[in-house]
């Protein structure tokens, strides 16, 4: 058989990870499939090792706007496949439009699905975006033989909208062994200056100003913290921060900024913190947390979406719209030290099961079945 992906539009750090993880953990023979053909974009093909199985195309609309990529996707990629005869299109992304006899769909975006989070974009060309999209990918999941989803409770909600699929699979990402590889000292001291950090990208639903607000709460209750924020961008929501951190510290002494990342420099930060922060309200799989709980950081975590799915007993929960009860939640870890510990430990041991390996070799098991049906 002869398995197609289509990634033309993938181009966030999550979709990077993820087809690196899988094209590098694989043997597709083992599963049927003689030649996997990658389309995508040259920054992508650029990171992917290269395999006597994998074909790699890169086609100029990849770099054009949305519109020459739809047409692209629904006029000409369903003609190469045919060309190619290829078995079964993987969409890595549901906001596609290819159409092919047998497909299975990936469903990676929560926003537009979310109860309550469109309305933090009030009227604007964002919301309008947003249920836009929702609507493109609601059809694309109907319209695909099968659907992985990346967590049980993104399928929950997600079928809410787009009805009840018939083939669904449930299969996480991995973690990269950056993370595993670096393992927070359960020892370090939590009675001097304590470092609380938070990496995300500048958006409402990640409750940025909410977590600088709650270290205020306990800056003023006698606790040496500081906070350093970690993907700083430009844009109306990250001036909202600036501005937060302004009011709350204006001399710039316990709040520091930083930009986006490379993910392999993330265990920097986490190595030198004491506390993970992570109070998104809105994920479909919350990659940040699996890397910090692959350290043993503790963590004091958002109780929204599939937070506790994720992160289990491992955590200390918020309500991330209370900054409150983020300092709440935060106190906790910093003043009991058992629990601190289980906590460090636990979220660990959770994060064992999210490899690379394993969501590889699920994916390929399930594309296997999926390109069998007649």
């Amino acid at each position: 058989m002869r398995l197609a992906i289509n990634a033309v539009r993938a181009k966030s750090g999550g979709a990077f990870s993820h087809l690196t993880g899988i094209i590098s953990n694989i043997d597709p023979e083992v599963y049927g499939f003689d030649e996997v053909h990658l389309w995508t974009h040259r920054s992508m093909k650029n990171i992917l090792p290269q395999k006597s199985w994998l074909h790699i195309y890169c086609p100029d609309v990849s770099n054009k706007n949305i519109i020459y990529q739809l047409f692209w996707e629904f006029f000409i990629l369903p003609r190469k496949l045919l060309q190619i005869e290829c078995s079964l299109l993987f969409n890595v992304d549901a906001g596609s439009i290819a159409r092919y006899k047998t497909s299975v769909t990936m469903s990676r975006d929560m926003l537009s699905y979310e109860p309550g989070e469109l309305q933090r974009y009030g009227l604007s060309i964002s919301s309008l975006r947003l249920l836009v999209l929702r609507y493109v990918q609601n059809l694309s999941l109907r319209n695909s033989t099968g659907v992985i989803f990346l967590t049980k409770y993104a399928s929950k909600v997600i079928q809410n909208s787009c009805g009840k699929l018939k083939n669904i699979a449930y299969i996480p990402h991995g973690i990269s062994s950056v993370f595993s590889n670096t393992k927070f000292n359960i020892n370090k001291t939590f009675n001097s200056s304590l470092e609380i950090l938070y990496i995300s990208n500048p958006a409402p639903y990640k409750h940025q100003t909410e977590v600088i607000q709650a270290i205020s709460i306990l800056k003023n209750e006698g606790f040496n913290v500081n906070l350093t924020l970690v993907g700083a961008e430009s844009g109306a929501f990250q001036k909202k921060i600036d501005n937060k951190i302004k009011k709350i510290d204006p001399h710039g002494e316990f709040i520091k900024q930083y930009p986006y990342e490379n993910q392999n420099k993330l265990p920097i930060y986490i190595a030198a913190a004491h506390i993970f922060v992570f109070a998104s309200s809105c994920e479909n799989m919350p990659n940040t947390l699996l890397e910090a709980m692959a350290t043993g950081i503790p963590i004091a975590c958002s109780n929204r979406g599939p937070m506790p799915e994720i992160l289990s007993e491992g955590g200390s929960y918020f309500n991330p719209e209370d900054p409150t009860q983020i300092a709440k939640a935060v106190k906790t870890i910093i003043t009991d030290e058992p629990l601190r510990k289980f906590y460090s430990e636990r979220s660990r041991a959770l994060s064992s099961k999210y490899s690379w390996e394993r969501c590889a070799a699920e994916t390929f098991i399930y594309l296997s079945k999926i390109a069998s049906i007649k």
